[in-house]
C-alpha cells in the first residue's frame, strides 16, 4: 500500500500522480505472487464530485479520503499503539542484535 499526505485539498492532478507511484512501485518492489499495489491520498478537504471524476478511468486501485488534526489521541487508539517507552526499548532490542 502506498500513502500520500497532502496539506490541501484534493486535486484531481493528484490521481496521475498516483498513478505514476503506483506503476514504479509495482514494476521495482512487488513480487509475482502480490496483488497490485493500492495507493491512498489522504488530503485536507475533498470534493466528492471532483474525486470521482479525477478517479473514473483510472487504472490502479486507489482511494482519496479526508484527514483531520487533532491535538489528542482517540481514546480507543491510545492503548492500541506502543508508547514512547515500548519504541525506545525496541530500538535498542534492534540495536543489540545488529551488533550481534
Amino acid at each position: 500500500m502506498l500513502f500520500e499526505l497532502k496539506n490541501s485539498k484534493f486535486k484531481p492532478e493528484y490521481a496521475g500522480k498516483m498513478n505514476f507511484y503506483l506503476a514504479a512501485l509495482d514494476a521495482t518492489m512487488r513480487q509475482l505472487d502480490d496483488q497490485p499495489s493500492i495507493g491512498m491520498i489522504l488530503c485536507r478537504k475533498n470534493c466528492h464530485i471532483t474525486v470521482e471524476y479525477a478517479l473514473k478511468y483510472t487504472s490502479s486501485p486507489m482511494g482519496v479520503a479526508e484527514y483531520r488534526l487533532t491535538n489528542k489521541l482517540p481514546d480507543k487508539l491510545q492503548d492500541a499503539l506502543p508508547t514512547a517507552e515500548d519504541l525506545t526499548e525496541g530500538l535498542k532490542q534492534q540495536k543489540r542484535l545488529s551488533r550481534d
